[in-house]
This record gives C-alpha cells, structure tokens and sequence, in this order.
C-alpha cells in the first residue's frame, strides 16, 4: 500500500512505500526467483549426486576392490611375491588392484602391499615409489609402512633417508613390537654415518624403554663397544 504526501505548490507529488519486510523479502524472491531456484537447484543436485555415488558406487567399488585384494593377500601371505603383484590370469595382483580400484581404501592398502612386495624382489625403486603412494595416516600399518621405506632406502644405498623413515617408524612409543625393532635400526645407520652420539641414544633408549625386547639384548654390547658402561 502506498500513501502519497502532497507538497508545496509546483512541487510534485511523492508516493512513499509503507515499510513492510515480508513484503519486501517476497518482492526480492521474485525478482531474483531465477537465480536463487538455479542456485538451490544446483545444491539439490551436488547432495543426491554425492548420496547416489557414495550408496551405487563407492559402497559396491570397495566391495569388489576387497574381493579382489583378498586373493592378492592370500599369494602374498605364501610368499609369492610375483603373482600377489602380478596376478594368477583369473585373479587380479595388488598392481590391476591399484588401477581398478585406486581410490578405494582396499586399494590403497594394495600399494603397501605391492611396496613390500618390490622390497622382497630386491626392486627397491618400485618398492619406495608404491610405498610413498600409500596414504598410511590412520592405518594399522603406518608405522611399519616408514619402516618398509626405511629398508627400501639403506639397501638402495641412501642411508640418510632409511635413518629418517627408520625414526619416522619408531614413532609410536607404546608399540613394544615395532619402536624397539627401528631404533635399532636406525643406531646401526648412525653408526654407518659416523654419528655415535645418535647412535648411543637410540640404543639407551631401548634399553631403558624396551628392556623385553629382542633389540634389548645387544644394546649392552653395542654401548660398551661405544665405551657407555653405566
């Protein structure tokens, strides 16, 4: 509704809306009606392509990527390395298993297993290449992961890098099974690299730390050899 104020003679006449929002709000609805229902409708859109991917495709493609991995694992647990990589002809390897199903979680597991698997064939280039392609953060595996890389690396000769990996490895300090395993490593690669010091850290700390482990048992010969008696 709109009322009209009149002016001063020879002045025109000024009609002022009355200040309604609901009004307001439905006039500005109607006007941009088009690119607002083109806004939500592409919102609409992005949800149920989103619920439809995840439910008909991604649920069924890590179905099928764990079916595949479990035949790959089996050759792998037997120590056949060349057909967990490769395949048998009716069962897929670790390597179709990563290209298949590559964004799958069965199918980044696949590159830890086609790492360990180049590492035991000696191809240590391989082997770092598909290790690093794991994303292990989260996994039950993370911490034997780096430490996969860090043999990968000192057998390849770049002992810098396997002391890296190696400490990367023994990251976990409540793993009694695995800590106590690569910073015994990792003091033989401070050894190799001149760096005593490191060295007699690491193995103080298992030690001190891991005393049950199976490393803790020649840690009191490698720190006397290292001139440490206490």
């Amino acid at each position: 509704m709109a009322n009209t104020v009149r002016n001063q003679p020879g002045v025109e006449n000024v009609t002022i809306e009355d200040s309604n929002p609901l009004q307001n709000i439905q006039s500005g609805y109607e006007q941009n009606k088009k690119r607002i229902n083109t806004i939500v409708f592409a919102v609409l859109a992005a949800v149920v392509g989103f619920l439809a991917y995840q439910n008909l495709i991604k649920k069924p493609k890590e179905t099928k990527a764990l079916t595949a991995i479990s035949f790959a694992q089996t050759y792998f647990a037997q120590d056949s390395m060349s057909k967990a990589l490769n395949g048998d002809g009716q069962h897929s390897g670790f390597l179709n298993i990563i290209k298949r199903y590559g964004d799958t979680k069965a199918g980044n597991l696949a590159h830890y297993y086609a790492g360990i698997c180049y590492l035991q064939l000696k191809d240590h280039k391989n082997a770092i290449k598909y290790l690093k392609e794991f994303d292990a953060e989260g996994t039950d595996v993370q911490y034997a992961a780096f430490g996969a890389m860090g043999d990968a690396y000192m057998e390849s000769g770049n002992t810098k890098e396997g002391i890296e990996y190696y400490m990367k490895a023994a990251g976990d300090k409540d793993n009694a099974a695995i800590t106590p395993l690569y910073l015994y490593r990792a003091a033989i690669g401070y050894l190799m690299t001149n760096q005593a010091d490191k060295a007699k850290e690491n193995f103080k700390r298992i030690r001190d730390e891991y005393p049950q482990s199976m490393q803790a048992r020649e840690t009191d010969k490698e720190l006397a050899r290292l001139g440490v008696l206490e």
